[in-house]
């Protein structure tokens, strides 16, 4: 007789907010499909993994309309097609600006209903479940904007575990007497700066972050798995109010992400004056 295949855990639920918006405790960032993680994927293997996340029990979809910029919400749109989007929580974001081949922060009344109309139809949905400001416009007061949700960012530690040994030997051999290139990603020019940029890869750091890796590394082939999903198990047993998200196709990964989280101080809404 075959051996029977081994039980698959249900992916934990959770409330999201006090408005009843339910979620899968595992998102699926689909970020990396189209763009920053290398060149985009094939479209049919994207879309049957999003179909595949979501048989398993994760149906919290992540995408925002500068990734790509658009062509990530028309990829989801697509899977989500034929039944699909009944099953799933859909989440994008707004605020990045290319219009006139400029990359402008915007969070001004009418540049959010327009950009939430153009995910709607790239989307082809009547509606997203969460839509959120992807960053900060500090000439507008907050309240105008109306968003306050945010990310936590790269569960993974951005390339660390899932990258281990090979990413501190690539960064390592790109080092010329302890000195970094900047790298500017033209396209998208808020998100300067790669791995080596980090603190955890510079070289004061390098060595005992490596032998972190190889602590964690030893840890997860005791328990059978890769370091990535040793991070994410950590993640979710941090409490039952506990969410991650990942990108999961492979590729040149983990761009710097501005901290505006640090510098997002807006205007008084007294100042605000409607147009």
């Amino acid at each position: 007789m075959a051996a029977a295949a081994p039980a698959t855990a249900a992916v934990r639920r959770m409330k999201l907010g006090s408005q009843g918006l339910e979620v899968s405790a595992q998102g699926l960032g689909c970020m990396g499909m189209s763009a920053f993680y290398g060149p985009p994927k094939p479209e049919a293997d994207m879309v049957a993994l999003i179909h595949h996340a979501v048989a398993a029990g994760v149906t919290h979809l992540d995408t925002s309309d500068m990734y790509g910029p658009h062509t990530n919400e028309l990829l989801l749109g697509k899977a989500l097609q034929g039944g699909v989007r009944e099953k799933v929580e859909v989440a994008t974001k707004f605020a990045v600006s290319f219009a006139d081949g400029k990359v402008e922060i915007r969070g001004d009344p009418p540049y959010v209903r327009a950009a939430c109309e153009g995910s709607l139809r790239r989307l082809g949905v009547d509606c997203v479940d969460l839509y959120y400001q992807h960053r900060v416009d500090k000439k507008v007061p907050i309240e105008v904007t109306r968003t306050w949700n945010w990310n936590t960012y790269s569960p993974l530690g951005r390339g660390f575990f899932s990258g281990g040994a090979k990413l501190v030997e690539s960064i390592c051999s790109g080092c010329s007497q302890g000195k970094f290139l900047w790298i500017l990603l033209i396209q998208f020019s808020l998100r300067m700066g790669m791995k080596e940029h980090l603190p955890r890869f510079q070289p004061a750091n390098l060595e005992k972050n490596a032998e972190i890796f190889e602590r964690v590394n030893a840890m997860a082939a005791r328990k059978g798995c890769t370091p990535s999903q040793l991070a994410l198990a950590w993640v979710h047993h941090q409490g039952s109010d506990s969410y991650a998200s990942t990108d999961v196709v492979q590729g040149d990964r983990y761009a710097q992400t501005a901290g505006t989280w640090k510098d997002s101080e807006t205007p008084p809404l007294s100042s605000w004056k409607a147009e």
